[in-house]
């Protein structure tokens, strides 16, 4: 799974250049001087990228880095106008971030099915000798040169569109509530970054109500500054609609271990403590009743619920606080 998702890719673009104008004046049989019929260049091809739902991954552009289009044919007699250089078209994920290589800047962001982002556009094709023909000129002899193609390398970022983000330390049991409320079957083992690609789930809910759930690698302080996976998940968590902290009830303190995830986040991307927050206490199968009376007392104040993803236990409780916050 790890070596198939793909989330970063840096690729070299080059748009087509336009094809020339043509000078050609017209001569026919009885016809000695006809005046100027070249026809214009065609334009050269476009570099596009298009949304799709069925993509998940960057990867087919991992071993196809460099992306060339057709370059227009010139103009001709007869005013005929010269081919368009063919387009490249490449279908990206949902959540694609294209960026330039060189300053970093994002030039857009791809979000829905189907829709196109012209890259890199094409040269214009030069106006043929019929459009320069005035009155004290009446047999132009030249044409435009056609305008040169484009090229630059650009960066593609995929953050993952979710409706629910799960965030927490390596080993608080994400991957294993995201198995059991969802079909999506996450690695799971009881040692830290077992999960080293977001995994998505679709979570089904009454009445054939669903919401998608992300499971990213978990935090570890320093990641907004690179460390452990550092920025590499951070970005996937940007487009969740909810923040669903998850945090084991056997961590010496919920409320500091929350403290710290907020911070990571907070130093990354300030404006992700604009979205919705909801806690969840994992592992309650691990602690009796009153140890988890105590627990309650000392619980940040955001939206709780106390779960066991091993016993089944508040499952759906969790469900209904998503689904609630959801459609707030």
């Amino acid at each position: 799974m790890s070596s198939n998702f793909i989330d970063y890719v840096k690729i070299c673009c080059r748009s087509g250049n336009g094809g020339a104008g043509s000078a050609h004046l017209m001569r026919a049989k009885y016809i000695a001087k006809g005046g100027p019929d070249g026809g214009d260049g065609g334009r050269g091809g476009h570099i596009i990228l298009k949304g799709s739902k069925q993509l998940w991954t960057l990867l087919h552009l991992k071993y196809n880095k460099h992306l060339f289009a057709g370059n227009g044919e010139n103009g001709a007699k007869a005013q005929r106008s010269g081919a368009f250089g063919k387009d490249v078209t490449v279908e990206v994920p949902l959540g694609t971030v294209i960026k330039d290589a060189e300053t970093d800047v994002v030039e857009y962001e791809i979000t829905q099915d189907g829709e196109t982002y012209i890259v890199l556009k094409g040269g214009r094709g030069g106006q043929g000798n019929q459009h320069f023909k005035t009155s004290t000129n009446q047999t132009p002899r030249y044409a435009q040169p056609g305008e040169e193609g484009q090229e630059k390398w650009k960066i593609l970022e995929l953050k993952i569109l979710a409706d629910v983000g799960l965030v927490g330390f390596p080993n608080a049991g994400k991957s294993t509530l995201l198995s059991v409320v969802s079909a999506a079957k996450p690695e799971i083992a009881d040692y830290p970054f077992t999960t080293l690609t977001p995994n998505l789930g679709i979570v089904a809910y009454r009445d054939f109500k669903s919401f998608v759930m992300a499971d990213i690698p978990g935090i570890i302080e320093g990641a907004h500054a690179g460390k452990g996976l550092g920025v590499r998940f951070l970005r996937h968590i940007e487009r969740n609609s909810i923040l669903l902290f998850v945090i084991p009830c056997n961590t010496p303190s919920i409320k500091k271990e929350y403290a710290t995830l907020l911070n990571e986040l907070k130093l990354y991307n300030k404006e992700l403590l604009d979205k919705q927050r909801i806690l969840a206490v994992t592992k309650t199968d691990l602690i009796d009743d009153a140890e988890l009376k105590k627990i309650k007392k000392k619980l940040p104040d955001i939206p709780h619920v106390f779960i066991s993803s091993v016993a089944q236990k508040g499952l759906e409780d969790l469900k209904e606080l998503i689904w609630k916050h959801l459609n707030m």
